[in-house]
């Protein structure tokens, strides 16, 4: 995908899958890529802000003892040398953690949290964490978008977005609680993978609602999403297979949330869903019935009162030093009741009964990623309205980019699947992918509306 504006600082790194096949090819050692990795991040980073951590030095020893355990005849793990970033809510023995907030600052944790631990297992970089919005909700660090540094990257994976449309990485990870993933792989114009809740551990992440936290990850290419699933679930990685667009059968909805997108997201979802039917794709229309209009309702009310809960030390201890969407948001949950908070998941359990019956005789569903193009300014992170269902369901779902809204800034679609079908998903986001490629040539190449410009901010804790 050409970005129209050519002060964008979109590039791609090397995949996943490629630099794992140069290591073991010879081709290139680990010390050689994570050098090439530094300078990726030396050329982006000033502009871009995504990392809250990263040291040079620290990245390059991974590498050379990782270079010296496989000339000792050590097996090379799936992710061998493949430079990942980290969001900022996971915790590292070895870098700070401070969960997006200024009162962990100095935090240190004593373990490396479970993803992050099967991340080195299988013979990753761990390059450094990325910038998160405070606790994983809304309030937004200095990010910038790399189609345009006057936009947002969404949130609250912001950095690990961001680290990966500037190339800096091939792979991020991230969570989702409401629309973590989606929205800021939508507006940063790269794939992610928010899997099935529970499927990965949570272990060492900032704990925000247990019943909707969600780990996930990000990069350039459906196969790289398919090699981290792979390499977490401890399965021998196989390229995701080749399908012909012609032979799939999609569901397309609206959903019951689609006055919340405005027109370049309008514009861009129904530019993508008649370019799928031009390709061959049987177009199925669905959608959940009207009385499960408030499973969104739903969410923010199981995501409030386990907030409320599981934040409560934090409030108690750091109070105002905490932002107001934080406090606010405490303050809901608490005045939720216990009934009200199980009717919500009740609620849910009936949706997702529904929305596996929705499933049974189509490929995926596709449903918008975000409300539109990112918004301008680096004040807010944008609204997940069309992700909140998804992640109360539990369903598995991925943003495919490829298309383009009015005014050049990206737009993804979502594919949405039933539990456990990471990789038939991957599969079809590979196939979509060009296709909607396509329907961005068609619609032509315009540049972004003017944004005020950010105020420069200096990243802390990067040693380079």
């Amino acid at each position: 995908m050409q970005h129209p504006d050519p002060d964008s600082l979109v590039a791609r790194a090397p995949s996943a899958v490629a630099t794992r096949s140069a290591l073991l090819e010879g081709r290139q050692t680990a010390q050689q890529v994570a050098t090439e990795f530094l300078e990726r991040v030396a050329q982006a980073e000033p502009a871009i802000h995504a990392w809250q951590h990263l040291d040079a030095a620290q990245v390059l020893r991974q590498a050379s003892a990782l270079d010296q355990a496989l000339a000792g005849g050590r097996p090379a793990g799936p992710l061998a040398g493949v430079p990942v970033a980290v969001k900022d809510i996971f915790d590292t023995q070895d870098m700070p953690t401070g969960y997006g907030s200024a009162v962990y600052a100095s935090h240190r944790p004593g373990a490396d949290a479970d993803v992050v631990a099967a991340l080195r297992s299988a013979g990753g970089i761990v390059a450094g964490k990325t910038v998160s919005t405070e606790f994983a909700y809304f309030a937004p660090g200095p990010t910038a978008n790399p189609w345009d540094t006057r936009r947002t990257p969404g949130g609250s994976s912001s950095g690990s977005a961001a680290a990966v449309a500037s190339g800096m990485v091939p792979v991020a990870f991230g969570s989702q609680t409401a629309g973590s993933l989606i929205r800021p792989a939508s507006y940063c114009g790269v794939f992610a993978l928010k899997p099935s809740h529970a499927s990965v551990s949570t272990r060492g992440a900032k704990p925000f609602s247990e019943s909707l936290d969600t780990v996930g990850w990000l990069a350039n290419d459906a196969d790289d999403l398919e090699l981290v699933r792979a390499a977490l679930a401890g399965i021998p990685y196989a390229a995701l297979p080749a399908r012909a667009a012609s032979g799939l059968r999609l569901g397309v909805w609206r959903t019951h949330e689609w006055s919340y997108a405005d027109t370049s997201g309008q514009q861009a979802w129904e530019a993508g869903v008649q370019c799928l039917a031009r390709a061959g794709v049987e177009i199925v229309e669905t959608g959940l019935a009207p009385e499960y209009a408030p499973l969104i309702e739903a969410q923010k009310t199981v995501m409030a009162y386990e907030a409320a809960r599981a934040l409560a030390d934090d409030i108690a201890r750091h109070g105002d030093a905490l932002s107001l969407h934080i406090r606010e948001l405490a303050a809901r949950g608490r005045a939720i009741g216990a009934q009200e908070y199980r009717e919500a998941l009740d609620f849910a359990a009936r949706g997702r009964q529904a929305a596996a019956a929705m499933l049974q005789d189509i490929d995926a569903l596709v449903v918008p990623a975000a409300p539109g193009e990112a918004p301008c300014g680096l004040d807010a992170t944008g609204d997940p309205v069309f992700s909140r269902v998804w992640t109360l369901l539990g369903l598995p779902s991925v943003n495919v980019p490829g298309l383009l809204g009015p005014n050049g800034m990206p737009v993804g679609l979502q594919l949405v699947g039933n539990l456990g079908t990471e990789r038939a998903l991957l599969a079809l986001a590979k196939t979509v992918h060009p296709v909607l490629q396509q329907a961005a040539q068609q619609q032509g190449q315009a540049r972004a509306l003017p944004c005020q410009a950010p105020q420069p901010t200096v990243t802390a804790g990067l040693r380079l």
